[in-house]
């Protein structure tokens, strides 16, 4: 799926953080150190559970269909989509470390030698490293489920839970779970393609079937 707008992710209480990364924009396994710092936010009731159009896509993830946006909505293919997936901690990690070089180039802050960066600039690079890795698994929500992201502030992401609290007690390369809700559309190619897989896969089972009867 190509993804190509540009994502506004607001983290819960926290203010909005905008990126130029693309985006076209029962609770999973968690860690014990990311719930003694943040609870994930309550599921909401009702809505209808996706399957997903791509088994191997983002393990440990659930996605619910909200139902129909009620404005801005005029051709009807809008939903309301909720999320709950894990922002991988080798990702974040690998994320923050990349972080770290690309500003250690820049970096003169006073006080500290060239190229250096100071402790109290580090939590800002976790923070941002967390924030790319959400981003990264919302856009691999999209594949996963078969879905297309809205361009504009129509494509926010909102995640439930406040990620400046989560940063302050989190540990370099730790999972971080996660919900979020986001307006969307059907993907009507991907999802053409799933159904015609499903029933392509029903049909061999049934020859399948049948063929142990004859024999």
């Amino acid at each position: 799926m190509k993804i190509a707008s540009i994502a506004t992710i607001l983290f819960g209480s926290a203010a909005a953080f905008t990126t130029t990364t693309p985006f076209h924009h029962e609770t999973s396994t968690v860690s014990n150190t990311f719930l003694k710092a943040v609870e994930l936010t309550p599921e909401p009731e009702g809505g209808e559970e996706l399957t997903k159009v791509s088994e191997t896509s983002l393990p440990g993830s659930r996605m619910k269909n909200m139902g129909l946006v009620e404005e801005d909505n005029s051709d009807g293919d809008i939903y309301n989509f909720w999320l709950t997936a894990v922002a991988k901690g080798d990702e974040i990690k690998k994320l923050r470390i990349k972080t770290e070089k690309e500003a250690s180039k820049k970096a003169n802050f006073p006080g500290f030698r060239k190229g250096q960066i100071p402790p109290y600039a580090q939590p800002k690079m976790t923070m941002f490293a967390i924030q790319e890795a959400v981003i990264k698994t919302c856009e691999a929500s999209l594949e996963a489920y078969g879905l297309q992201s809205l361009q504009g502030s129509q494509g926010e992401v909102k995640v439930n839970e406040d990620m400046q609290e989560v940063c302050k007690g989190y540990k370099l390369g730790n999972d971080i779970p996660f919900t979020a809700t986001y307006k969307g559309k059907f993907d009507e190619a991907v999802q053409a393609a799933s159904e015609e897989g499903h029933d392509t896969a029903a049909m061999e089972d049934v020859v399948v079937d049948v063929e142990a009867v004859a024999e």
